[in-house]
């Protein structure tokens, strides 16, 4: 058991992969997230909870369900070592109880030890300003669990115990951000899906569009008009296209989904059902 402990904003998740590399381990449980390899494994982060209160009590597993699915993702697995983050070694402790780990030997790193002081007044600072967090996970990976959350790639290059390697990890800013909460209503996404399949050549009128969201992304279903002329299959799918690519462009949601009805024919001005 590693344990890298500093408090909350001052770099943490970014230097993990670092750290990981240097002791030879591929396996970290960082903000209630267990990550391998780059790959999210189990568990579901603190940074999406909507208050500070709530995402404490993600990380440090208090949630029975959520601490039963690390534990198994952890057992299915069995590697050898594991980096756990925390503010400190306190709550360390409380992580590891809640994964029945309580007897395995700890070694603990603090920020101070891997990284300056300069660099740890940046990440402060970056915090406070912007709001930003690190995930230590790909972007691709990150975002399917973070729908409608704004993630940007940051790639560098560690060096361990092997060749050196590209890591990518992800920057997020949690809805509990010191910049406040944020969202993006069902109004904007129902409006955006219409504008962008109404740009699609052969797309006479969209007549409605629902949407049903959840945590995972949205699903989508249109219906509309289609000009006489057109082949009304290669039109709809079109549209499919179209709605999902300006959709996640615009609002980094993921489209689960797009259904496209061709209600009516419009031929010579006048609508045909």
């Amino acid at each position: 058991m590693l344990a890298l402990v500093g408090p909350s904003g001052t770099g943490k998740s970014h230097h993990a992969s670092m750290v990981a590399a240097e002791h030879g381990i591929d396996v970290m449980l960082d903000d209630g997230v267990l990550v391998r390899g780059g790959r999210i494994l189990a568990g579901r982060s603190a940074k999406r909870e909507h208050t500070r209160v709530a995402a404490v009590k993600r990380a440090i597993l208090a949630d029975p369900d959520h601490a039963e699915t690390i534990r198994s993702a952890l057992a299915a697995v069995d590697p050898q070592a594991l980096l756990v983050m925390g503010t400190s070694r306190h709550m360390i402790d409380r992580i590891l109880q809640k994964l029945n780990l309580t007897t395995a030997p700890v070694e603990v790193l603090t920020i101070a030890d891997v990284s300056s002081a300069a660099d740890i007044d940046r990440a402060r600072s970056i915090r406070r300003q912007h709001g930003k967090h690190v995930i230590p996970a790909p972007t691709l990976e990150v975002k399917k669990t973070f729908s409608g959350y704004l993630v940007d790639p940051l790639q560098f290059i560690v060096r361990g115990r092997g060749p050196r390697q590209l890591v990518e990890k992800s920057v997020v800013r949690p809805t509990y951000s010191s910049l406040g909460r944020f969202f993006i209503s069902d109004t904007v996404i129902t409006a955006l899906a219409a504008h962008a399949a109404g740009a699609v050549r052969g797309v006479a009128r969209v007549s409605k569009t629902l949407l049903t969201s959840g945590e995972e992304g949205v699903a989508l279903r249109l219906e509309l008009s289609v000009s006489g002329g057109a082949r009304i299959p290669d039109v709809l799918r079109a549209v499919q296209r179209e709605v999902a690519v300006q959709v996640e462009h615009h609002t980094a949601l993921n489209v689960l989904a797009v259904d496209v009805l061709a209600r009516r024919l419009v031929v010579g001005g006048r609508e045909v059902p």
